[in-house]
């Protein structure tokens, strides 16, 4: 039955887009409110469905990616979940929580459009009720069995769609000097994530593969064709490497478990935080040498147990600019024994482009190729400027060229409608957990938003923070002060922000899901 016409979703007036992480933390939160959740595809999941390999896997433990009211049944094995298990756990959440009844599948949101009184030229000004009775925005949905679209009202939009997957980003090249006069196969790993073991294995074994890109995507490709090019007969699959970022290979650093180093209250002490005063300012300075030699003190040992140098991998900046990104990334655990038999090998050049046989380096080098996979990501912001009408497309980047999502949920600018899954943190999913509660309690008049310019001054500082962080500060995360900005969700509920048993733990032992199941 169609949900818009079920008994028990009558007159929905919340709209969730996709039913990844955020769609379902989001779905489930909002539940009292009956919300039609729009679903492009068949199946929940989002990238963990829709963008992962056979060999992708988690990158933390069970109980550090879990929702705080639906632990793992097996949340102590140590062993890092696969994508396929990931699958069975979101479905899991869902069915437990019933939230299937909501998600309209194989309904994809072409275009919305702003039907509100407010008119966003005007000065900043508060745009009133979240939920003001009446429609505020409508959205065109097209179904697999209609290239026609229906038009529903809402009064409040929540965003799910992520940065990552359905657009990739292709890099661009010459006149001439493009994928069109390469003879071989090209694809970019949106692609590669569609086909199934046996299919994968045939696209790789055999041929001489180049992958573009150095990230978790392009790294776990490149295992995967070194493993399938086994034997006498295996060709090397070469990486082309743009810009480097520092890997680890697990979670323990000479001896000590990771999560000191960044991920407890005392460790982010050491870092510049949104809205501190003069004297944590100073403190930070103070620190500052502390800071630096942790960073050093990470990559002396990443420099030891890695053959970084040897393959010219060992990045220029320091480890916690890519903490500060989250973009540090677990290299598996066979990888650069690969390399050392000739089974992976890395390029670096300033620029490159096509010939017809493969690959051609601006040293005049040329590289043969049967085939070409980027590993270059995704336009998260080309996809979600897809569907937003003028003026609010061209304010989601105003006025930092980042977008400015106040509690990394509401954008000051654009009445009516909340994203979910656009802030990065070192958990996605507790970010998004937590995130959703804070939207429900919003949404219930639980406290109000502060006016327009006041979120937009702290959105400004948490930016202007974080380009003094890391020269990758536009991937917006907000890894080295999670814990403030979850203190400031927990005051903005009413919650008490400390939500350890005892100092000690308060100050030494990091923070998961699980300390914030409940209301305190």
């Amino acid at each position: 039955m169609d949900p818009l016409q079920n008994p028990t979703v009558m007159n929905p007036r919340i709209a969730i887009l996709g039913t990844g992480v955020s769609g379902l933390a989001t779905a489930k939160q909002l539940s009292h409110y009956n919300p039609i959740v729009f679903e492009a595809s068949d199946s929940i999941g989002g990238v963990w469905k829709h963008c992962s390999y056979n060999s992708t896997k988690l990158q933390s433990l069970r109980c550090d990616y879990e929702f705080s009211d639906f632990p793992w049944p097996d949340r102590d094995n140590s062993s890092f979940p696969s994508h396929a298990q990931i699958l069975d756990y979101l479905h899991a959440y869902a069915t437990h929580f019933d939230l299937i009844k909501f998600i309209r599948f194989n309904s994809k949101v072409v275009e919305v459009r702003f039907v509100g009184n407010q008119k966003p030229t005007d000065n900043l000004a508060d745009y009133g009720s979240l939920l003001p009775g009446q429609p505020v925005w409508e959205v065109a949905v097209r179904t697999h069995e209609s290239e026609s679209v229906q038009w529903h009202s809402f009064e409040f939009l929540v965003i799910c769609i992520g940065k990552y997957g359905d657009i990739p980003k292709i890099p661009s090249f010459p006149h001439d000097k493009g994928p069109e006069i390469f003879h071989g196969q090209v694809l970019h790993t949106i692609d590669y994530s569609k086909l199934d073991h046996e299919a994968a294995t045939e696209l790789l074994k055999g041929k001489k593969v180049v992958i573009v890109g150095y990230k978790k995507s392009g790294i776990d490709l490149a295992m995967e064709c070194a493993e399938a090019n086994q034997g006498p007969e295996g060709q090397t699959c070469t990486m082309i490497v743009r810009t480097l970022h520092w890997t680890v290979p697990h979670y323990w650093v000479w001896g000590l478990p990771f999560f000191l180093f960044y991920s407890t209250r005392s460790s982010q002490l050491l870092h510049e935080k949104p809205n501190q005063t003069f004297l944590r300012a100073c403190l930070c300075f103070l620190l500052s040498p502390l800071r630096w030699a942790i960073s050093k003190f990470i990559e002396s040992y990443l420099v030891w147990k890695l053959p970084l140098k040897k393959y010219g991998l060992k990045p220029d900046h320091p480890f916690e600019e890519d903490y500060a990104s989250c973009q540090m990334a677990i290299m598996p655990e066979n990888f650069f024994s690969e390399a050392d038999k000739g089974r992976i090998a890395f390029k670096r050049p300033n620029k490159w482009w096509f010939w017809e046989g493969g690959i051609e380096f601006d040293a005049g080098n040329r590289l043969e190729a049967d085939v070409v996979i980027f590993a270059t990501g995704y336009d998260g912001k080309k996809k979600l400027k897809s569907i937003m009408p003028e003026p609010f497309r061209s304010l989601i980047e105003f006025p930092s060229g980042i977008m400015p999502l106040y509690r990394a949920t509401i954008h000051p600018l654009i009445p009516n409608m909340a994203f979910l899954g656009y802030v990065e943190s070192v958990a996605n999913l507790h970010s998004a957990d937590l995130q959703s509660k804070w939207l429900a309690h919003l949404l219930d008049e639980k406290f109000n938003l502060p006016s327009v310019e006041d979120m937009l001054e702290q959105t400004t500082k948490e930016i202007q923070m974080m380009k003094r962080t890391t020269r990758f500060y536009k991937r917006h995360c907000i890894s080295v002060f999670s814990i403030n900005h979850d203190d400031e969700i927990c005051r903005d509920m009413g919650w008490n922000p400390l939500r350890k048993k005892n100092w000690l733990a308060e100050a030494f032992s990091p923070y998961t899901s699980q300390d914030y199941e409940k209301e305190e």
